[in-house]
């Protein structure tokens, strides 16, 4: 007799990897449900703070003159889009912050990346602790104390002043000057973010096989050669990813609290920035629906930006953010 043979439905194997996938990661939610709860304050940050306030752009193409119509009271269009582009005053904040964050950029990063391999070339740990916690400490202080310190190192009878007048120049005008505004404003941020710039680079170069300084050594490279033929291509992926992430925040307003901090009627052709001027539009100002349009225009110029940037480091160093 011949046996029947059941009807068997046999899944496809790519439903079988979906399924298996889901359920592990159930499994392990479930069996990890203490170290996912932690996650629930972070994502309930951005959600809040950095996400649902995106909806607030929504005035940049509303008239909004303040009260309980959070979104503005009429349709405008590109009203105040095109009003910040006829603006002199736009453009001599765009300009400034080009200028100030593209010379910032060119001075800190190559600064950064070199002392960061010459603490790595220090070899007693006491020493390269020493440097390194010396280095830290600036991060750590405010930047309102930051930028008292800087005043009254630069004022016209501060310290550097005296030591000009020792050797016999007459004294510079630092915070009043135009013209030395880039250079305060330069100078005291590579000196305050120099330390801790560079701890992941630092970190990266950790994970560098020592066998190839060892078989470097052996071809006869001395320490600089080692530096660079092993150290800078084993931390590539690190400056690429950094450079790529700096590069996006030319136009942002990350130090928009410093220069509002430094800048004075005296300097504040040379010192305003796109930030400073969204916040004396919009919180001093009350124009919000002008300010919210300058600055979604800076957003989208990031955006730009950091997709560029990205691009360009994917075709010709393999190394990217996606």
């Amino acid at each position: 007799m011949k046996k029947q043979k059941d009807n068997v439905q046999v899944p496809q194997s790519g439903q079988i990897a979906v399924n298996t996938k889901e359920h592990s990661l159930l499994r392990h939610i479930k069996k990890e449900w203490r170290l996912y709860s932690l996650m629930i304050i972070p994502l309930l940050y951005y959600i809040i703070f950095k996400y649902v306030p995106v909806v607030g752009n929504i005035i940049a193409f509303r008239r909004y003159k303040g009260g309980p119509n959070i979104l503005g009271e009429y349709w405008v269009g590109f009203r105040y889009f095109e009003q910040f582009i006829k603006d002199p005053q736009f453009w001599q904040a765009f300009w400034n912050t080009l200028r100030l964050s593209i010379g910032y950029l060119l001075v800190r990063f190559p600064v950064t990346l070199i002392f960061a391999l010459l603490l790595n070339e220090i070899r007693k740990k006491m020493w390269k602790k020493s440097v390194q916690t010396i280095s830290y400490l600036p991060h750590f202080i405010s930047l309102v104390v930051v930028c008292g310190m800087v005043k009254e190192l630069l004022a016209a009878q501060g310290p550097i002043n005296k030591l000009i007048e020792m050797f016999g120049a007459d004294k510079i005008a630092f915070m009043s000057e135009p013209g030395w505004f880039d250079f305060v404003y330069i100078a005291s941020g590579v000196w305050q973010a120099l330390g801790w710039g560079t701890i992941l680079y630092l970190a990266a170069m950790t994970g560098i096989n020592t066998e190839l300084y060892e078989a470097a050594s052996m071809d006869g490279a001395g320490r600089f050669q080692q530096v660079i033929h092993v150290t800078i291509p084993g931390i590539m992926p690190t400056i690429m990813t950094l450079l790529i992430m700096d590069i996006g925040g030319i136009v942002t307003s990350s130090n928009m609290q410093k220069i509002l901090l430094l800048y004075n009627p005296l300097n504040q052709q040379r010192a305003d920035i796109i930030g400073t001027l969204v916040y004396r539009m919009g919180i001093t100002g009350g124009n919000f629906s002008y300010a919210a349009a300058v600055g979604l225009f800076e957003g989208v110029i990031g955006l730009i930006l950091v997709t560029s940037a990205n691009f360009l480091s994917k075709k010709f160093t393999e190394t990217s953010l996606w």
